[in-house]
């Protein structure tokens, strides 16, 4: 049972640092059900790769156990990726799943340039849900399935599979996912399935579960097909992910901070006028919040569908009441579709759309998963136009009571000046194909220029698609 884990930005060695196990040592270590040995196939200034090789000792498992059954010594267990690499992980890199380096402190919030490989991984749901379940998360994914037997091609292919993934991640989200879904991929667990579970589901699926396309089977599958634990599990999820009162009242403390120059209401006229002049027909608000840009679409018959995502499940409810979609004629209620997920996974709702909007949303977004909205948007939905929003940090100072060098919203992970933006964007544009514009929103300032900045991405009529979405 093999697990590599190759690093490609220099100096590649950091990962050393990461997993806190020596490349210039092998260890190796007991374990209840056999032995792992940790070792550096490849160590250079330009890739480091580590990798976990576990023995599982079949015999030695069911040594006191119960009955003789052929199948207790005759398996696949010692062979193939199960939830006995997935507590080899937990054990053997537990201190770089926390993210902790004492040598490098800053190292762990990083994304870099990671690819993990399994030499054997078994897929009960073929390919496909292998796919769901990392694509989301922001990896291409290379999958070689292997014949039942190379000497008889006739007898089919087997369900196992080598595995690639690959992304611009953080090592202790890499190892996060790996320990979670690989049990969940071979659908089978070698222990007992209690409610501690549950917690250790909800620990190490903070942050990227609740948002999951695949969340429910993944919940079922971890929890071995226990309806009780896993709508435990689901139901603590969902109540995780509504935003608290801290939390509105930020939001508040933004409105109030713009509401001298009814910047809100400027702002969604510009998004609105943007997205009429593309010629869009269905199009998407991406962090729709309580709806109110989607109540000024609904006033265009143009727009065959809108769809508005929020993470938040009470900001949904808000956006349905306000819309008042219960009460809404049949024809006008089937042109809107509201949807809980999150901007950081790849969802295939998304895909098929002409234009999607982006208003004040990515500033909340810290470096790792701006990444992973980058390419959720642009490389996997891919709508023709994009129209994307971002405070302008320069006109900061001409708020009145805002002390300088404060961000509008204590939530927000940076505000962009104007030159920072236009880099960002047009890089954007280069990486994925677009072309792009700048509009200003409000009053233009002389000095400090907008109080919001605005880019509208276009595809041209004959743009590629991008290489990870056409495999």
């Amino acid at each position: 049972m093999l697990l590599t884990i190759t690093n490609s930005r220099p100096p590649a060695t950091d990962l050393g640092f990461l997993l806190h196990k020596n490349p210039a040592r092998c260890q190796s270590f007991n374990l209840n059900f056999g032995k792992a040995h940790v070792f550096y196939p490849e160590v250079g200034e330009d890739r480091c790769t580590a990798a976990l090789l576990l023995d599982v000792d079949p015999v030695g498992l069911v040594r006191g156990s119960r009955g003789n059954s052929i199948d207790q010594y005759v398996n696949d267990r010692p062979y193939v990726a199960s939830s006995f690499l997935s507590v080899a992980i937990t054990q053997l890199f537990r201190t770089a799943m926390q993210g902790k380096s004492r040598e490098r402190p800053d190292l762990p919030e990083q994304a870099l340039p990671l690819t993990a490989r399994i030499a054997a991984l078994p897929c009960r749901g073929g390919e496909g849900f292998l796919r769901r379940l990392f694509e989301p998360l922001g990896y291409t994914v290379t999958a070689i399935r292997h014949p039942l037997d190379p000497v008889f091609p006739d007898w089919g292919e087997s369900r196992y599979f080598s595995v690639e993934i690959a992304g611009d991640v953080r090592l202790k989200d890499l190892l996060t996912h790996l320990y979670v879904l690989i049990p969940v991929l071979d659908d089978e667990k070698h222990y007992y399935i209690g409610d501690d579970e549950v917690e250790k589901l909800l620990r190490h699926g903070a942050g990227w579960l609740a948002a999951h396309p695949e969340r429910d089977e993944i919940a079922r599958r971890y929890l071995k097909h226990r309806p009780n634990l896993a709508q435990e599990a689901l139901t603590r999820l969902v109540d995780e992910t509504d935003p608290d009162e801290q939390q509105e009242a930020h939001a508040a403390e933004e409105e109030a901070v713009e509401k001298r120059i009814s910047l809100n209401t400027e702002r969604l006229n510009a998004v609105a006028a943007a997205l009429k002049n593309s010629g869009a027909r269905r199009v998407m608000d991406l962090g729709c919040g309580e709806g109110r840009l989607i109540r000024e679409l609904l006033k265009h018959r143009e727009y065959e569908a809108i769809l508005g995502m929020d993470v938040s499940h009470h900001a949904l409810e808000v956006a349905a009441d306000r819309l008042k979609l219960d009460r809404m004629p049949p024809v006008q209620r089937q042109r809107i579709q509201l949807i809980q997920g999150s901007l950081n996974y790849r969802d295939r709702r998304l895909e098929g759309y002409d234009a999607a909007a982006v208003v004040e949303v990515i500033e909340h977004l810290d470096p790792p998963r701006l990444s992973a909205f980058e390419r959720v948007l642009f490389e996997f939905a891919r709508p023709v136009t994009v129209v994307i929003t971002t405070p302008n940090f320069e006109y900061n100072v001409r708020f009145p009571g805002l002390p300088a060098g404060k961000f509008r919203h204590r939530d927000h992970r940076f505000e962009w000046t104007r030159e920072e933006f236009g880099a960002w964007a047009a890089q954007i544009a280069a990486r994925f194909g677009y072309g792009v514009e700048f509009q200003t929103v409000g009053l233009v300032d002389p000095e400090v220029g907008p109080p919001t900045q605005m880019a509208i991405f276009s595809l041209p009529p004959t743009a590629p698609v991008p290489e990870a979405q056409a495999a």
